[in-house]
């Protein structure tokens, strides 16, 4: 009797044993929402291929907390409702553990409230600082600040005495997030803004809106835009004998946007984090050594393709998200969400990272460096 007892405990225990097992090698799921195809592709192009290679080198070393990563990525397109759809879908069909994205601040507004009230960590590669401020509790971003960037580009005008200046912005998330924050932020830097113009993000050609500017009789223009249209902006400036400096945001940190700008944009200036310039650091700079890393290994990865600063931001999100669960030593979404609330000191490539309950962006104006076309290549200006 005590022998069959005990061939029953031994099975039981068995099961149990089998299904623990097979919950622990569960995967962690990871949503991403990217626009990896429409306007906004040279932004989600480099995001996915960034995660995809990342996920892949973590699985190969074993996984996470002794789990695989499954990525999920769904291609937006840069709309903010399939983002919405998506986001939806990820978080009550698929039960991810985390969501990665979206791409562009229009699609990322659009599903805060989603990630909210689905406690699921937020992750967003979009740049409008209404992401954070106010601060949502499952709600991050790793793209550095619109305010930091505007007072770096006043930053750099003082340096050349410019006082009088023309805003062009896209009728996007990202373009009139840029517009408040340049409006808000030039009477204290001693900046009038003398014309202002908004064009739409789809547009084919911005003479007239060029033109506008030209005839305000500014010293500089800014141009705040993440999408295609910035380098269009540029051409016809340069076009209709529009010869002052123009900066633009840190949307502007992909070299296509240059190839498609051509010679016009030689001395285009910007803020931008330092993986376009990873080769000219300092020997020693605490962020050196891993830009070039992801540089050589995205190359690699992609058959020859540069990196840029949007799959940089993907770099981020991803490795903020594996640091957390480390930190963590668990899967608990609450305990990874606060892990990365107090995440201090975390070097990635767009700065070096000190989250706290109050700033779920975690970087301040000393992660951009001021960056010029040179050659048609960028250069630390």
């Amino acid at each position: 009797m005590k022998g069959k007892k005990g061939m029953v405990l031994a099975v039981l225990l068995a099961v149990f044993l089998s299904g623990a097992f097979a919950q622990a090698a569960e995967p962690i799921k990871v949503g991403a929402i990217l626009s990896v195809t429409g306007p906004a592709s040279f932004l989600g192009g480099p995001e996915a291929r960034t995660l995809e290679m990342l996920v892949a080198e973590t699985n190969k070393k074993g996984g996470v907390m002794g789990r695989q990563v499954q990525l999920i990525i769904k291609d937006s397109g840069a709309s903010p409702e399939k983002a919405f759809s998506f986001a939806k879908q990820l978080i009550d069909e698929e039960k991810v553990f985390a969501i990665i994205g979206p791409s562009t601040s229009g699609e990322t507004m659009k599903i805060k409230a989603v990630a909210e009230a689905g406690k699921t960590i937020l992750l967003s590669c979009a740049a409008a600082e209404a992401i954070v401020n106010p601060v949502a509790k499952w709600v991050f971003k790793t793209p550095q600040k619109d305010s930091d960037a505007v007072i770096k580009i006043f930053q750099q005008m003082k340096k050349m005495k410019i006082s009088r200046i023309g805003v062009l912005s896209g009728n996007d998330g990202f373009g009139n997030a840029g517009k408040g924050q340049i409006e808000k932020l030039a009477p204290e830097h001693g900046i009038t803004i003398a014309a202002n113009e908004v064009y739409d993000a789809k547009a084919s050609d911005l003479t007239a809106e060029v033109t506008k500017i030209k005839a305000a009789n500014v010293q500089a223009l800014i141009n705040w835009s993440v999408v295609p249209a910035q380098a269009i902006v540029i051409k016809n400036a340069r076009q209709i004998g529009l010869t002052i400096p123009i900066f633009q945001s840190h949307g502007f940190g992909n070299i296509k946007y240059v190839d498609a700008a051509g010679a016009a944009a030689e001395g285009v200036m910007f803020p931008a984090g330092r993986l376009l310039v990873a080769d000219v650091l300092p020997k020693g700079h605490p962020q050196k050594q891993l830009l070039l890393d992801y540089k050589k290994n995205y190359m690699s990865f992609c058959s020859g393709e540069e990196c840029s600063t949007f799959g940089g931001h993907a770099y981020d999100a991803y490795t903020i998200l594996i640091k957390a669960i480390q930190n963590a030593k668990s899967t608990d979404k609450e305990a990874v969400r606060t892990a990365i609330e107090n995440l201090k000191g975390f070097v990635g490539t767009g700065g070096i990272f000190n989250f706290s309950p109050t700033d779920h962006n975690g970087l301040n104006v000393d992660a951009f460096e001021m960056l010029t076309v040179k050659n048609g290549k960028f250069a630390i200006l």
